[in-house]
């Protein structure tokens, strides 16, 4: 029921202790960061930046920034993902839509394809929430690798001390 306006206690904020287990929120002001050394390095001219790791649900979300045209990976992914594009564009090879900027991408358990970054991109940044397992596969399916959000969480801890952030950095993403 919507709180009606004429209410006093409209405004009042919630007077009740949270449960003692809940966890804190996360809340992140510089999504996009000016800070060069929170993008954790992927591949050649790929990176992502964390914004949560899930590691009890087995989620991640998180921005991937691209710096090249071509291709990027072949991927399969047994749960849903969702994404939404901040800047340039992108397509993969089994459709025949683009995702650019402003647009937002559902993408269906049991989905396999082939990111391309077309020409022309100079930077890519797409907001992902990935469920459960990233497969990289071969044209046939053959699995050649996979990304987990523990393996996410090992990428950040390595590249954030290696930084000088400390490997703890990434504890502020970690749920």
């Amino acid at each position: 029921m919507p709180v009606e306006e004429n209410d006093s206690d409209a405004r009042m904020p919630y007077q009740l202790p949270f449960p003692a287990e809940a966890l804190p929120e996360i809340v992140i002001p510089d999504a996009v960061p000016r800070d060069e050394r929170i993008w954790v390095p992927q591949a050649e001219n790929v990176w992502f930046r964390p914004l949560c790791l899930n590691r009890s649900q087995g989620y991640w979300m998180n921005l991937l920034k691209v710096r090249k045209s071509g291709v990027l990976s072949r991927h399969r992914h047994p749960q849903a993902v969702h994404g939404w594009v901040l800047k340039g564009r992108w397509h993969y090879l089994e459709h025949d839509w683009v995702a650019e900027e402003g647009g937002y991408v559902y993408e269906p358990p049991g989905e396999t394809h082939t990111l391309v970054v077309p020409e022309g991109v100079e930077e890519m940044i797409t907001y992902f929430q990935v469920n459960g397992v990233m497969l990289y596969v071969d044209p046939y399916g053959k699995t050649m690798g996979f990304e987990d959000v523990f393996t996410k969480i090992d990428l950040c801890r390595k590249h954030y001390e290696a930084v000088g952030l400390g490997a703890d950095y990434v504890d502020q993403f970690i749920r």
